[in-house]
Parts: structure tokens; sequence; C-alpha cells
């Protein structure tokens, strides 16, 4: 059985993902809790819990994350042809499909208290060391927000990161982005303001993959791909 038939696709008629977007508050107000996340300890040969304060000291001590979120080639069972993104925000996995039964895994920070929609989009638009423009209800009740009410200029310090890949329901930008981070600890967390964050190596490395038009399939939370894949 293929991935694509195990996970049926679940597309996000325009209406539906607006009102999502409401009810999300551009993914500021929880939905669903998550699971806790959890990475495989290879000397225990068990799965842990994996929190932030557990995440800080992992990356304090190691200057990376845990091997399970570095990027690396995994086999991959799916009918989706290459050049496609699958976002597990369960596991806090995005996988680029490869040929050949293969595919580029990511490891990702989503939403707080889950990540709110599930669907088929397509990559609308790109960019380089992006504009970050906090969301009205940000600026109303965060005054650092607020000084960038007109939009912060990409950069080093810029909560988009390095790149970012903006997320499009036919031609209507949904408010959601793949992007960069200037918190790399934070990967395999629900933690992010943002939808879907990676290490900054790791968005400049996708974004160096995928074009404009590019297949994203995100999964219903709870229809998460089995551990360890």
């Amino acid at each position: 059985m293929t991935m694509s038939q195990e996970f049926p696709k679940i597309s996000v008629g325009r209406r539906k993902f607006g009102k999502a977007l409401l009810l999300l508050g551009f993914c500021l107000i929880p939905l669903a809790a998550l699971a806790q996340t959890q990475i495989y300890d290879s000397k225990t040969k068990k799965w842990v819990n994996y929190d932030k304060r557990k995440a800080r000291q992992y990356f304090s001590r190691n200057n990376q994350v845990p091997e399970a979120f570095r990027r690396q080639m995994v086999p991959f069972r799916t009918a989706e042809v290459p050049g496609t993104i699958i976002i597990d925000g369960n596991q806090h996995f995005l996988y680029l499909v490869q040929p050949g039964g293969q595919a580029i895994r990511y490891g990702i920070g989503v939403g707080r208290e889950g990540f709110g929609w599930a669907g088929i989009v397509r990559v609308g638009r790109r960019a380089e060391w992006p504009t970050w423009t906090p969301p009205a209800e940000m600026v109303a009740r965060d005054p650092n927000a607020a000084k960038w009410a007109g939009g912060m200029p990409g950069g080093p310090d810029n909560p988009l990161g390095a790149r970012a890949l903006y997320l499009y329901e036919g031609d209507s930008d949904t408010i959601y982005r793949i992007h960069g981070t200037v918190e790399p600890w934070t990967i395999g967390l629900d933690v992010s303001s943002g939808c879907i964050r990676m290490n900054n190596d790791n968005i400049i490395d996708l974004y160096s993959r995928v074009d404009v038009g590019a297949k994203v399939i995100v999964l219903m939370q709870g229809a998460a791909l089995y551990k360890g894949v």
C-alpha cells in the first residue's frame, strides 16, 4: 500500500480554508494539541519524549538538533511524483519526494498546540531573505511586533529566516509559509508562531530544489506516517 493510499488526499476549498484561517488567527490560536514529540534513543533503543527544555539542552551541547531531525535521504513509498512536498506535522518531518522510492527528509517546527489544517496546496511564490509582516492580532498585543507593522526587512534577525516558500490555494495566498528560523533549537517542537519552520541550512537546500507550482500535501492531525520512516 502506498503512502497516498494510506492517507487520502484532502483538498481544502477556498471558502473552508478561509474559515480555518479566521479560526486560527493565522496560526496563533490553538486548535487541537498534538502528541508529545518523541525521538529515538539509539543507546536505549526506546522512543523518548523531547520537549523545549531538552531541545535547548541538546542544542547547547551539540550545536545541532538530534539526528532524527537532520536532513537525510530515506526510503519513501508514495504515488506522488518527485518534487512533491509532504508534511507530517505530527512527527515534525517534511519530505521532498525523490525518484526511485526515496525522499529527502527534513526536521520541522510547527505551530503551537497543533498544526490546525490539512489539505493540498502549492508553492505560489518564493523569496530569499523574505520580509516579515506580523498579522494585525500580533501587532495589537506585542509592542516589539508593532514596530514592524509595515514589514521587517529580510536579514539574519528576521523570524522568517533565510528563505520562504509561500503556500497558495489556487491563486490565493493562504498566509501559511515554509520558512527558515532564527531559533534552530526549536526544530522538532510545536513552538512556532509561523506555520512550518526549518533550520536555515535546510530551507536554503529545499528552496534550491523546489519551483513555484510544486504540490504540497499536509497530512491531517492523527494521520502521521509511521515513526522511523
